[in-house]
């Protein structure tokens, strides 16, 4: 783990959190201070779309110390998991997908002009006003980290073969010159280490690294514990560039593609957080996004799952009070702020939902809501990203229940049945 981690008092502390009470088992600290551990490992790793490569090693590392693993690579990049002897296991034999994307918003080193200044392009969505003379931080091959400065935008990029770029281009000036800054090398805006303060982990990447640990936590409890049926794992590349990885896992024809057709697909993302979603409360089931509704039938089985382990449903009905919310809190809604790979896949032909953590400093955009509104009293300013270190465990504690079982059909059809078992008779007056 990289020295500037901060593993003081804050992890223990963000360690003892409730296990959901129907998960059937409990989820000890040392286990939560571990899965801690992998979540600021993994957010604070240089990655932009098309150079993962450094999330990838990661990754890899942590594949390799787990045995009885079939480990796939597909022509994109994309990395598809599954345990051996669980192939074909489970309800009906169909797979249960956990997926998250393996970028984040960043620049690529696109040209070298001297040995102090360099072209930077910028592979992601961050509104323009963020740019203006920030500081950013370049990783060479050696991964020696290098701080600069952005000193304006070019008119028109380009590509390596000359045609215009997709992407905003920068001059950006070194602090120190270097002969080691190359193209490709990947450049991060330049952030203090990670912390956790009132149970609040601020980093660098949370989208989507914080949802790939989560995925690893919930695929590792369930390997260790020797539960569940057959549940997998793919991790795309390049979904800040417009879902390129999930998008070329699906290109194939049908009966081609690694990720077969019968799959249940459950995307899992960090989605900016609003006044109705907040962070805190809870891992939120996502019904669907600004493009599209996700499957309704496996969005509601796992909102069925979720209710199950927590013991009571999100939100209170009119006749609750509010004392009726579980301890152990989770969310459903539809998060229209942004796009996400669960679209691909239903567009695909999937079964395919989403699963996301609230955000705070959405792709490290500090107080956009009044940037975007014109009211902020300061010059916009990148930050840490942040989630709640409870709302993580919690989407560790619900993907492990969807791994272990998850129902078929919709859950409104037993409702209405019992419904009309239980009522019907008014309508004799």
């Amino acid at each position: 783990m990289s020295d500037a981690v901060s593993v003081q008092d804050p992890i223990q502390a963000a360690s003892f959190v409730l296990t959901a009470p129907g998960l059937g088992f409990g989820i000890g600290a040392d286990v939560r201070e571990r899965h801690l551990r992998w979540l600021l490992e993994l957010t604070q790793i240089p990655t932009a779309a098309g150079r993962e490569f450094r999330v990838v090693e990661w990754l890899r590392a942590w594949l390799a110390a787990r045995p009885g693993l079939e480990v796939t690579t597909d022509p994109a990049g994309n990395i598809h998991v599954a345990i051996k002897a669980r192939l074909g296991a489970g309800d009906g034999s169909r797979p249960v997908y956990f997926t998250a994307h393996l970028d984040h918003p960043a620049f690529v080193v696109e040209r070298v002009i001297a040995p102090s200044v360099v072209e930077l392009s910028f592979r992601g969505g961050v509104m323009e006003d963020y740019f203006r003379d920030a500081a950013v931080a370049l990783y060479d091959s050696r991964d020696t980290r290098r701080t600069a400065k952005l000193t304006g935008k070019l008119d028109e990029g380009r590509k390596p073969d000359g045609s215009p770029s997709p992407f905003s281009h920068y001059l950006a000036e070194l602090e120190h010159a270097s002969d080691s800054v190359a193209p490709g090398d990947v450049a991060t805006w330049d952030l203090p280490a990670a912390t956790i303060e009132d149970a609040l982990v601020h980093t660098h990447a949370c989208d989507d690294l914080a949802a790939l640990a989560a995925a690893l936590c919930a695929f590792d409890e369930l390997l260790s514990r020797d539960i569940g049926g057959d549940v997998r794992l793919l991790f795309t590349r390049a979904e800040e560039v417009g879902f390129i990885g999930a998008i070329a896992a699906c290109r194939p024809p049908r009966d081609q593609r690694l990720m077969p057709m019968h799959a249940r697909v459950i995307a899992l993302e960090n989605s900016r957080s609003f006044a109705e979603s907040p962070i805190g409360g809870g891992p939120i089931v996502r019904v669907g996004d600004r493009v599209s509704v996700f499957s309704p039938q496996l969005t509601d089985a796992i909102a069925k799952r979720a209710e199950e382990i927590a013991g009571a449903p999100s939100t209170v009905t009119a006749s609750q009070k509010n004392s009726a919310l579980p301890k152990w809190h989770w969310q459903r809604k539809l998060m229209a702020g942004g796009a996400c790979e669960a679209s691909v896949f239903c567009e695909a032909g999937y079964e395919a939902t989403c699963v996301c953590l609230p955000l705070g400093n959405y792709h490290n955009m500090a107080d956009l809501a009044n940037v975007q509104a014109g009211t902020n009293t300061t010059p916009p300013k990148v930050g840490r990203e942040f989630i709640s270190a409870h709302d993580y465990h919690a989407l560790v504690d619900l993907l492990i229940a969807c791994g272990v079982s998850l129902p078929s059909g919709s859950p409104v059809t037993a409702l209405a049945a019992k419904l009309w078992n239980d009522r019907s008779w008014v309508l004799n007056g």
